[in-house]
């Protein structure tokens, strides 16, 4: 009775690292499209032009993005595994799109700098929520709300331009998105455990990819809200 119990968690364990591992395989892979994405449009004067120049195209761009966010999240179960991949490919391809300006805002060697803060921050976080015995669903529904807060502020914003807000936004942010970080992460372990036996291969990858989705936007708006505070702006 103790070795089967001992074999069952150790099942338990395996499927666990198993979809852990593929959820942080598609973020990364994620990562280093849009990266590359943003990088080479960035150099291409004929796309930031078009990006840039042409009124209302990167409105667009912007609203295909939250149009692929929203359409993963809400039919993930019902579309094919190769459909969401697709979609999650073509989503981390439009957000290089349109993060590209950060490169022509910022130094590189404060993005580098940057970036390498935010991937540890980000690990740490991460870390903590895998192996907290602490329940993290009321910090979550918290710092969701906060994240509700700087949607709002960020828009009025828009229109009073206020450089000391702006920085205020990033600096909650930050506490915002490191908060969320690991909130999902521990939704991810808890997914992977109660993951049913018979799961099918389709299944596991759609989790997967909506774990990625998750954990790349936390990523990327904890960069972008770090960036505003370390990142050297070019003259």
């Amino acid at each position: 009775m103790e070795s089967y119990s001992s074999f069952s968690q150790n099942a338990v364990l395996v499927k666990t690292n198993s979809f852990i591992r593929s959820v942080y395989n598609w973020m990364a892979i994620a990562l280093t499209l849009t990266g590359f994405t943003a990088y080479y449009v960035s150099h291409n004067e004929a796309m930031l032009q078009l990006i840039y120049g042409t009124p209302g195209v990167l409105m667009v761009l912007i609203f295909a993005e939250l149009g692929f966010v929203f359409y993963l999240s809400a039919r993930i179960q019902k579309i094919k595994a190769t459909t969401a991949t697709a979609l999650f490919t073509i989503y981390s391809i439009l957000n290089g799109v349109t993060l590209s300006y950060i490169f022509l805002a910022y130094t590189s060697t404060s993005i580098v700098s940057t970036f390498l803060i935010c991937a540890v921050t980000f690990l740490a976080c991460s870390i903590y929520g895998m192996v907290t015995k602490k329940d993290l669903t009321s910090l979550g529904g918290f710092m969701f709300m906060g994240l509700i807060g700087i949607v709002i502020a960020s828009v009025v914003n828009i229109f009073i331009k206020s450089s000391a807000m702006q920085m205020m936004i990033s600096y909650i942010g930050v506490v915002v998105f490191i908060g969320l970080t690991a909130y999902d992460t521990q939704k991810l372990k808890t997914m992977a455990v109660t993951l049913p036996d018979n799961a099918s291969g389709s299944m596991i990858r759609k989790g997967a990819l909506m774990g990625a989705l998750t954990l790349y936007l936390d990523f990327i708006n904890l960069f972008i809200m770090m960036l505003r505070i370390f990142g050297g702006r070019r003259d």
